[in-house]
């Protein structure tokens, strides 16, 4: 047994010594790389977004339980959004899909989507050029009423829309 122990101290520190220098973390800020967006900072910005109340004069869509589907009052909101955005051609945006905390992740991540590509493609069709536009789902990941209220939920199923260049 003893004549095995060597060998075996050997072999484990050869195999320490391999994974603490051979799996050195590499260096992701390399001069001359762009750092690449994520979706987890997609929603990061410093131009303002319409659930600030700080996107220029764009305001929220809101929708019914369950729906993406823009109601009469989404449509009025949309229309107005769409002429400050004619207005502003070099102003981009982009638009979050967001669900109340009713459902699960995925069915909330799939609905939210829904609502972004909704709107968008309700901007479109009002004469804003789609390259100026992308969509996120947030889900049910971002509310802005955390209250178990339907007034709260209510608040929470919305288009946000946030500018990415002016």
């Amino acid at each position: 047994m003893t004549s095995l122990r060597a060998p075996l101290v050997i072999v484990l520190a050869m195999f320490a010594t391999l994974q603490w220098t051979g799996c050195s973390k590499k260096d992701s800020t390399q001069p001359d790389e762009e750092p690449v967006p994520t979706a987890a900072h997609a929603d990061e910005n410093a131009m303002g977004d319409s659930d600030s109340g700080k996107a220029a004069g764009l305001q929220t869509a809101h929708f019914p339980y369950d729906s993406f589907e823009l109601d009469t009052e989404g449509k009025q909101v949309l229309s107005n959004n769409a002429q400050i955005l004619k207005d502003k051609p070099s102003m981009t945006i982009q638009i979050e899909g967001h669900c109340d905390e009713r459902g699960g992740i995925q069915y909330n991540l799939a609905l939210g989507e829904k609502r972004s590509n909704a709107v968008k493609k309700y901007l479109i069709d009002l004469g804003v050029a789609g390259n100026r536009l992308t969509t996120i789902s947030f889900g049910k990941e971002k509310p802005l009423d955390s209250a178990k209220t339907e007034a709260a939920y209510a608040q929470n199923r919305r288009a946000n829309f946030v500018i990415t260049a002016r």
